[in-house]
């Protein structure tokens, strides 16, 4: 467990991990010379609290998270958390080039049906443009994320029953490409390299596919 020292955390970010089996915390602080770790913590999940990535006992997993904050004696009070499993849905489409990212999102929102299995209004929708398509000049692929709003709710409501507020509801998937773009550097890995990146955990194993810094596929 790390931080013991009780010192003030200038610009630190705090990330709540929210497994099957546990909860884990990380707090990074970023300096000139890079990113630190502040405090680190983990604790255990009453069995069935959390199945496949989904939250089925919010008083449980509060409580879980409470006990990582204790442990590792973060003071922060804004965190991260990130989502994943069946209700998140992931797809690359192409949209005409040019379009505002409120023209696009308008867009998007009229054409979701094509893309989301589920009714509109049940679903939290994001997207980023990650550039020309190839061999078409007017269009650009753009990054749609979608997750059913259920599943957020319970994550933002298991942490704020922990008396935290989340600032931040990411993908799995794209936290872990962020997450790699923090290492890269320091492992002296070509930002031009195409990388996979296991995650281990105690019920499930993910493999990423990242691709000069952009996740490419995931599962």
């Amino acid at each position: 467990m790390l931080g013991m020292l009780n010192r003030k955390r200038q610009g630190s970010r705090v990330g709540i991990d929210i497994s099957s089996t546990t909860i884990k915390l990380l707090e990074l602080s970023e300096s000139d010379s890079g990113n630190r770790v502040e405090a680190y913590s983990v604790a255990s999940l009453p069995q069935g609290a959390v199945f496949e990535k989904n939250i089925n006992n919010v008083g449980e997993v509060a409580t879980a998270i409470q006990s990582v904050m204790h442990q590792s004696r973060s003071r922060a009070t804004e965190v991260v958390a990130a989502v994943s499993g069946s209700s998140v849905i992931n797809k690359t489409i192409a949209m005409p080039a040019g379009l505002t990212d409120e023209e696009m999102e308008t867009q998007i929102a009229l054409e979701a049906d094509q893309y989301i299995p589920y009714p509109l209004e049940e679903v939290a929708l994001d997207f980023e443009v990650q550039g020309p398509t190839p061999g078409r000049d007017d269009q650009v692929d753009v990054l749609l994320a979608a997750c059913r709003r259920e599943t957020i709710d319970l994550r933002v409501e298991a942490l704020e029953l922990a008396g935290l507020t989340p600032k931040v509801i990411d993908v799995e998937a794209y936290s872990m490409e962020r997450a790699y773009e923090l290492i890269r550097p320091v492992a002296g890995v070509d930002p031009a390299a195409t990388v996979a990146v296991v995650d281990i955990g105690a019920t499930m194993t993910t493999l990423s596919v990242i691709n000069q810094g952009a996740n490419v596929s995931s599962g």
